[in-house]
Order: C-alpha cells, then sequence, then structure tokens
C-alpha cells in the first residue's frame, strides 16, 4: 500500500497528515481554514487519493502559518508514500475549467524542487483567505514532496472559480503523476536510474 503519516509539530502549528494514493477520494479535513478544506478536498476527489488533514495553529494571527505547515507536511507524507519512485509514469498534465475560469497544471516527480505559480486573481481574498497562501502552500508542498510543480490560471474572472480550477487541476495531474504503468512496475522513470 501506498500511504504515509506524517505529524509536524512546531510552536506555530501543530499538523497530522495521512494518504493513502491508492484511494478512492475520501477526505477528512480539519484545518481551521474553511476555504482551504474545500480546495484540498478537490486534491482527494480528482486525485483520487484518500486525505485527512488535521490540524491547528495561531489562527488568531492569520492563516500563513497553518496553510504553509499543511503543505509542508502533506509534501513530506506525499513524497514518503511515492517512495522510491519504481514503476510511476512520473509526469502528469491536467487543464480544468470551471465556468470562466481555466487552469493548466503540470508535474514532474523529478526529486528537484520546482514551482511556477502564474496567476493572477482578481481580488486579495476569497472569503477570509488570503489568495497569496495558494502559492504559501504550493511553494511548502513542492519544497518537501521534491517534484517540479507549473500552475498557470489561463483565465478567470472570479477568484473562487480561478482558486478551485488549479487545485483540481492539480489533483487531476498528481494522479497521472502517481499511477502505476503496468508496463515497467519495477523500473525507476528516469534515464539516471534514480529520481
Amino acid at each position: 500500500m501506498r500511504e504515509a503519516q506524517v505529524i509536524r509539530n512546531t510552536q506555530e502549528t501543530q499538523v497530522q497528515v495521512k494518504i493513502n494514493l491508492d484511494g478512492c477520494g475520501k477526505a477528512e479535513l480539519h484545518s481551521g481554514v474553511p476555504f482551504l478544506d474545500h480546495m484540498l478536498d478537490q486534491i482527494a476527489r480528482h486525485g483520487m487519493l484518500d486525505l485527512s488533514i488535521h490540524a491547528t495553529g495561531d489562527l488568531h494571527i492569520d492563516a500563513h502559518h497553518t496553510v504553509e505547515d499543511i503543505g509542508i507536511t502533506m509534501g513530506q507524507a506525499l513524497a514518503r508514500a511515492v517512495g522510491d519512485k519504481k514503476g510511476v509514469f512520473r509526469y502528469g498534465h491536467a487543464y480544468v475549467p470551471l465556468d470562466e475560469a481555466l487552469s493548466r497544471v503540470v508535474i514532474d516527480l523529478s526529486g528537484r524542487p520546482g514551482l511556477q505559480l502564474n496567476a493572477k486573481f482578481t481580488r486579495s481574498h476569497i472569503g477570509a483567505f488570503d489568495v497569496e497562501l495558494v502559492h504559501e502552500f504550493f511553494q511548502g508542498l513542492v519544497n518537501h514532496a521534491m517534484m517540479t510543480l507549473h500552475i498557470d490560471n489561463l483565465a478567470g474572472k472570479n477568484a473562487h472559480h480561478q482558486a478551485e480550477t488549479i487545485f483540481k487541476a492539480f489533483g487531476r495531474a498528481l494522479r497521472m503523476a502517481i499511477a502505476m504503468d503496468s508496463r515497467c512496475p519495477d523500473i525507476i522513470p528516469s534515464t539516471k536510474g534514480s529520481l
């Protein structure tokens, strides 16, 4: 089973993440940040992975530390669950629309962290959620999942739709990248022999 559990405790946050890459899209989410829970649910559902996240943080200050640390912890869990990457497709991509909004996400489970996020949100907050935290979440995730991630919001007038297409497309692209290739289940998909 490609599963992992990671607990991260700091003076700012306490985060527990459980992930099953071969799940069916079930999510149990308690981040304390309602909009983030909504977005994480999109990753689980469209990535077809089971995801449990419980977090408490210094939300009396703002949501920055909580969102960033969830990204970090989820990245660590993802890296552990993927393991040595034998047999995975490695690359994944997806375009996802939602009404007027459209986003593209491309993933490489490269073993090298890198994030390119191009999204000009039409407003600074979605409810109480600061849209700058979208970048913080994905930066924490890629740094610890050791993946290269390109995110482009190609269209959108509604900031909620823009964000939702990003997270849905990430889930779809991740689903493709972590899928097992039945033709080479014991081969690491790299000419270097390691990722």
